[in-house]
């Protein structure tokens, strides 16, 4: 009997990087179709864009790294789908196109590619246009305004996101099922938690996620928003808590990025406590309205340091590293 020597990994799997990206877009194909519902064919440029871009952006970093195989893995266009689904309608295409290109070039490329950057692409790529562009983001159509595509910008009559009327605080002037269901100014991909939760089932179904990260962090936003209100409704304040804005877009396709949260079990479920943590201490003290992208990003410096202090059991051993 020969003794068989072999580097890691010694358990393989059928599943493949573009199956994986592949059941992602898939998922996130109700939530884009619903933007295209609610804003126009403007949705659907703002997503070409993006797309596009990143597309790009991929194939010439390939070329000045030598690598090959990374533009046919669909991550890039994930991220720029992500990307398109967290800006609003009204912003400029040119804004999509910067913002393709700080995901993909400075917050993957430099950090060595897929797998190894240390922030979500797409949230970051978010961060850094709200921080140059902020007037571009904070400015939604109203409901039921379809933006033309033609227009490389367009003019629109701003209207407050339910989060804005929360800010002051007071409770929006909608109906939980039009928060449900989308109708209401927002971002092209945050809008419908209907299309946002059954993408997020579908993912579930296949595997690509796990519940820990989205249980965690919606529930501990909707337990401190219960408990903590800000109005004399709790129930209804938690409710609009957790439809409005981009908080499910978050805990679904977000924090569960694979690159960017831990591997653990109990890792992600704390991971996910503390992103509903900073979303809610964000929203109810900073600047912005939405604490989404903030919180995510700072719990992905987190993702290995929970994957230290939380390992999972090993079997017959005790904690310290004792054998039972």
């Amino acid at each position: 009997m020969k003794l068989l020597v072999t580097s890691s990994p010694h358990i393989h799997s059928t599943i493949t990087t573009r199956r994986l990206m592949a059941d992602v877009l898939l998922a996130l194909l109700p939530a884009a179709l619903a933007g295209i519902y609610f804003f126009g064919l403007r949705a659907l440029g703002m997503m070409a864009v993006s797309v596009a871009t990143c597309l790009a952006s991929e194939a010439l970093c390939c070329v000045v790294a030598r690598r090959h195989g990374a533009l046919s893995d669909g991550s890039a266009a994930v991220t720029g789908l992500l990307l398109a689904l967290t800006l609003p309608a009204s912003a400029p295409y040119w804004v999509a196109a910067v913002g393709g290109v700080f995901a993909i070039v400075v917050v993957k490329a430099l950090f060595g590619g897929l797998g190894q950057n240390l922030f979500n692409p797409a949230l970051a790529a978010r961060a850094f246009l709200m921080l140059l562009f902020p007037a571009s983001l904070t400015r939604f159509a109203a409901v039921g305004v379809r933006l033309p595509a033609a227009a490389m910008s367009v003019d629109v009559v701003a209207s407050a996101t339910p989060l804005h009327y929360m800010v002051m605080p007071q409770l929006p002037e909608l109906s939980l099922l039009d928060a449900f269901l989308g109708n209401m100014p927002g971002c092209i991909g945050e809008v419908s938690a209907l299309a946002l939760l059954l993408g997020g089932a579908y993912l579930l179904a296949r595997k690509v996620i796990t519940w820990q990260i989205p249980v965690g962090y919606l529930a501990t936003v909707a337990l401190l928003t219960l408990v903590f209100p800000k109005g004399s409704q709790p129930f209804a304040w938690m409710g609009y808590e957790l439809l409005c804005g981009g908080l499910i877009l978050g805990a679904l396709f977000m924090a569960t990025d694979y690159a960017t949260s831990p591997v653990t079990p109990l890792g992600q479920l704390v991971y996910g406590m503390g992103c509903g943590v900073l979303t809610v201490v964000l929203r109810y003290f900073g600047l912005f309205p939405e604490g989404v992208t903030y919180a995510i990003l700072l719990m992905n410096a987190c993702a290995w340091d929970f994957d230290r202090i939380l390992p999972p059991k090993r079997f017959l051993m005790k904690r310290g590293g004792r054998g039972q």
